[in-house]
């Protein structure tokens, strides 16, 4: 099941090209509404958008724990390690030039946002870039962590460009959770799964959380504080979103940095964590990145980085750096 057809909201971004006179919100609530029509919109195709946000609620249970384990239930040890939350009904707003034209539900209610977290945690990896703490997504991410987690002969070939998209094969345990359990295969059987011949980083893509926690891992080594934290200082912050966001792991997945202990936070609410956030939230998020990495006068994220997230890999042309792609506009 893809979880990220659980989050409950729907973010709508206009796909037309942003118009140079950009409404930024100020910071708190305050959040300028237009009608559709005074910005070029069709009313029509602006009301049904909304529409189909509202009768395509996930049929699951509100109680997201229980769906958690109900859609991964055929994983081996599969169990909840981090916190979950009730969702309650759709909620979402449609932007166009940054400005409201439609809105949903309760967008100020806080909601697990699954594997929507991934494309947080891709920010962390070029706030990284962009601060020179690393210097570019093709070295090896063992010269960075060197703890063991990137040793081997395959592990030790993995770049942070095959970790950010998903073409990593990563092999090895992390917190407790097992790289070949995580979705594994409907052929065969747990001992197939471990013995599986591993597939040269950078060949293959497979959506694997494991393999994006031990991404997080790695960049908490590299920034040496949580990562909420750095996402809060330079990008949440910044573009004036709320204090009701968080940011999770697990319950076993605290590390010793620098003999200070910090929760190695996860990509998503497979095992339950990743970041929990409101519509508004997010909105102003998704703005950020309309506008290529500005807020207002302000670059917070490097145009560089913004072009990358969009690039296609070998492994799987719609698939960037944790961003699912469109390019086709289907």
């Amino acid at each position: 099941m893809h979880y990220a057809l659980i989050v409950t909201f729907a973010l709508v971004l206009s796909s037309s090209a942003i118009s140079q006179d950009v409404y930024f919100p100020p910071r708190g609530m305050e959040w300028e509404t237009r009608s559709p029509e005074s910005l070029g919109l069709n009313v029509a195709l602006v009301d049904s958008a909304v529409q189909f946000a509202l009768a395509h609620e996930y049929s699951g249970a509100r109680d997201l724990r229980l769906a958690i384990l109900k859609g991964f239930e055929r994983e081996p040890y599969h169990k909840i390690l981090g916190p979950t939350r009730k969702r309650g009904g759709p909620a979402g707003m449609i932007l166009k030039d940054g400005f409201i034209v439609a809105k949903w539900g309760d967008i100020d209610r806080v909601d697990m946002t699954f594997s929507v977290t991934k494309s947080y945690l891709s920010t962390i990896a070029g706030l990284a870039m962009d601060k020179g703490l690393i210097d570019n997504m093709d070295e090896l991410t063992g010269d960075y962590v060197w703890d063991g987690t990137f040793q081997g002969e395959h592990n030790g070939k993995i770049t942070w460009d095959h970790l950010l998209t998903q073409s990593s094969d990563w092999s090895g345990e992390l917190f407790g959770t097992k790289d070949w359990a995580d979705r594994p295969p409907a052929e065969g059987g747990i001992d197939d799964w471990k013995y599986r011949e591993l597939q040269e980083p950078g060949t293959v893509f497979e959506y694997n959380d494991v393999r994006v926690n031990v991404l997080a891992y790695a960049l908490l080594q590299v920034w040496r504080k949580p990562l909420p934290v750095v996402l809060k200082e330079y990008v949440m912050h910044p573009i004036g979103a709320s204090t009701t966001w968080r940011w999770y792991g697990y319950e076993n997945s605290w590390v010793n940095v620098d003999g200070i202990k910090m929760q190695s936070v996860s990509g998503g609410g497979h095992s339950g964590g990743g970041i929990f956030i409101s519509a508004r939230d997010h909105a102003r998020y998704g703005l950020l990145f309309l506008n290529n990495g500005k807020w207002q006068d302000d670059r917070i994220i490097s145009e560089e980085w913004i072009d990358a997230i969009q690039q296609g890999s070998s492994a799987a042309e719609g698939y960037g750096y944790m961003w699912w792609l469109n390019h086709g506009r289907r």
